[in-house]
């Protein structure tokens, strides 16, 4: 069975998506693309025709027309992060599996919509973390969940990149609290999902300092951040966006009592560091994990979404939860939205807590 999918939302990011239906052809149809930019969809409409040969894709200027007329069994959402919510349930109403961009939502409430809204319809939804699916993440994770770091002590993550005034300027929603949030929410997201997935996904208390230190934009460029875990495990988080002159490296480290491990690379690809007390045992040695050709991708997007599509579609198929659920997927989103609240009332903040982006209007005019 092929299924039926569809692009909601033609910009910076949609490349990725028409990559992932076009290495899942044997599972994945496109049938529609849709932008309120229509030459914007007929350009996706086209790079997708390009890469298959012959297909049929029609082009939509309202996602809600394209539900009603196109009746896609998958929808992917590519659009600014402030519209996911409502784009999303209607979606899922409408009987269809969505894979929707980081962040899922801007606030811990939508995020809880979204979720309840697939249970409610049965269909699954999954959140664009595709770096879970680089494959020295993957082996970091087996390693945790084999309990080969024995107790683990504590992580950081650090996302030392750089987005200039350009980067906010062609699309004014960026760097916005009702559109977007700042750097943690828009470029750290990622890392700070990996860095919970390893530390034992149960954060229960955040203290944060978040900065707009340069960039003209209504929220922070950078932001740092101690996440405590209920194991008593540590998490340092350290985002900046600022960085001169370009992006530097995303860097994923966990420290425990029986191993070390270091993922970097621009886009956490690179396995730097493999010391486990069982390592000759397994066979597993830092000499023999290291690659030292290995490279970094062309952008910092990375390789994973093929992977997380296909994960999708089997867990499709075999009804089960995708890696990246929603469940799953909100547990970065609370982290941040905590960093945000700590931010704005100059204390820790326990976990769980109900929090917006919008919430932050305001606070570095102060």
């Amino acid at each position: 069975m092929k299924y039926k999918i569809a692009l909601v939302g033609c910009g910076r990011i949609s490349f990725k998506h028409i990559e992932a239906y076009t290495n899942n052809t044997d599972k994945l149809i496109m049938t529609a693309a849709c932008d309120p930019v229509t030459e914007r969809a007929q350009a996706k409409a086209d790079e997708y025709k390009k890469s298959v040969g012959t297909a049929e894709v029609s082009v939509f200027a309202d996602y809600k027309e394209m539900l009603k007329t196109a009746k896609p069994d998958i929808v992917t959402i590519a659009t600014e992060s402030g519209k996911h919510r409502d784009i999303a349930i209607d979606c899922l109403n409408a009987g269809c599996h969505v894979i929707c961009e980081k962040p899922m939502a801007l606030s811990t409430t939508d995020a809880a919509d979204m979720i309840e809204a697939a249970k409610k319809n049965g269909k699954k939804l999954a959140v664009c973390f595709q770096n879970r699916f680089n494959a020295p993440v993957r082996k970091m994770r087996e390693a945790y969940e084999k309990g080969r770091f024995g107790r683990v002590l504590h992580g950081m993550i650090q996302i030392r990149w750089n987005r200039n005034e350009s980067y906010y300027s062609e699309a004014p929603w960026r760097g916005t609290w009702e559109e977007d949030g700042g750097t943690l929410m828009n470029q750290c997201t990622h890392g700070i999902d990996l860095l919970q997935w390893m530390m034992g996904e149960d954060a229960v208390r955040v203290q944060a300092q978040t900065r707009r230190f340069v960039r003209p934009i209504e929220a922070e460029d950078f932001g740092c951040a101690i996440v405590e875990f209920a194991s008593g495990a540590v998490g340092i988080v350290e985002g900046s966006a600022v960085i001169y002159p370009k992006n530097l490296n995303e860097t994923l480290s966990v420290f425990g009592e029986k191993g070390s491990a270091v993922i970097g690379g621009v886009a956490v690809n690179k396995m730097e560091t493999w010391r486990f007390s069982d390592a000759a045992t397994v066979g597993d040695t830092e000499e023999a994990v290291l690659d030292g050709k290995e490279k970094d991708p062309p952008t910092v997007y990375g390789f994973g979404h093929t992977a997380l599509f296909a994960d999708v579609i089997d867990s499709i198929e075999k009804n089960r939860e995708p890696l990246t659920s929603g469940e799953n997927s909100r547990k970065a989103l609370d982290i941040i939205l905590a960093i945000y609240e700590s931010q704005k009332t100059g204390k820790p903040v326990d976990l769980p807590s109900k929090f917006s982006t919008l919430d932050m209007k305001g606070v570095f005019d102060r």
